[in-house]
């Protein structure tokens, strides 16, 4: 379909794909209309062929569901339609047990979470999606977004895969991109992040950048003695990690100055337990279990 109705008159979807192409507007934040039966139409702009309007039928907008996450799906859907897939928006799945924000196909679910989620709960999403053998690629809003230190609350979007490493994705709807975050590693001792970063415009050309994308992966440089200095401040402190490495260095007859300097020089993946817990932990038993703050 060449033409929708805005406004209550008749645009050409060449026109508009100018007009966003030239930053004069936004993709699919316009009300477009089918001329013939008034239902929701999606902009498609595709680089391969002229751009076109297509029915967005599925797409409902459900009561208090915020824009952010509203936007970011109607985003998606499209660039991955004129990408070539056959997405859908909000499709149930397992008996109604679930509802993919965004199906790519049959094997490909994409969850766009903008709002808070417990542990508890994405697990139990996830678990639907194995169910029914389709792979749920987790896509995260503002709140979400990966910045200089670790949060808990991000912990469950981590995924990892040989080409990336441990990654993170994330979509802006204000600047219609995809955001992925790669090769991610977090210090030995200290909440601090280091990872590479690749933006994809939410277009044809973008998506397909992204399903082809090789890293090349950076090899990053870390000063023990300031992890070691953060393990004196902890200690010093009283924190909750600073208190456990004290005991266990008091129990093993040890002091910092023992520690070899592997615990304060090697990144650990986003989540295990810090270097000279781990090195401890190995000289006298069983890990401990840490708490959020340990992380």
């Amino acid at each position: 379909m060449y033409a929708a109705l805005l406004n209550k008159r008749i645009v050409l979807a060449v026109d508009e794909a100018n007009l966003v192409r030239n930053n004069e507007k936004k993709l699919n934040y316009e009300n477009y209309r089918c001329p013939q039966c008034h239902k929701k139409l999606i902009l498609i702009i595709s680089e391969s062929k002229s751009a076109f309007f297509k029915h967005l039928a599925q797409c409902r907008s459900q009561y208090g569901e915020k824009e952010e996450h509203h936007n970011s799906k109607m985003l998606l859907k499209s660039a991955f339609t004129a990408a070539g897939f056959d997405a859908k928006v909000e499709v149930p799945l397992a008996d109604g047990g679930i509802r993919a924000d965004v199906l790519i196909s049959e094997k490909l679910a994409i969850e766009v979470q903008c709002a808070p989620l417990s542990q508890r709960e994405f697990i139990h999403r996830h678990n639907l999606y194995q169910q029914v053998k389709i792979l749920d690629l987790w896509i995260v809003g503002k709140r979400h977004y990966l910045n200089k230190q670790l949060k808990e609350t991000q912990l469950i979007f981590f995924r990892e895969n040989k080409n990336w490493g441990t990654y993170y994705l994330e979509v802006n709807p204000q600047k219609q991109v995809l955001q992925l975050k790669y090769n991610i590693w977090q210090e030995p001792m200290t909440r601090n992040l280091v990872y590479q970063t690749k933006i994809f415009s939410l277009d044809e050309c973008g998506i397909n950048e992204f399903w082809h994308f090789k890293a090349k992966k950076k090899i990053f440089q870390l000063n023990k003695n300031d992890q070691k200095q953060y393990l004196w401040r902890q200690i010093h402190q009283k924190t909750n990690l600073g208190h456990k490495i004290a005991s266990q260095l008091y129990e093993l007859g040890m002091n910092i100055d023992d520690l070899p300097d592997k615990v304060f020089s090697q990144f650990r993946k986003p989540g295990e337990i810090d270097g000279v817990s781990k090195y401890l932990c190995n000289k006298k038993g069983p890990a401990p279990k840490l708490d959020a703050d340990d992380l």
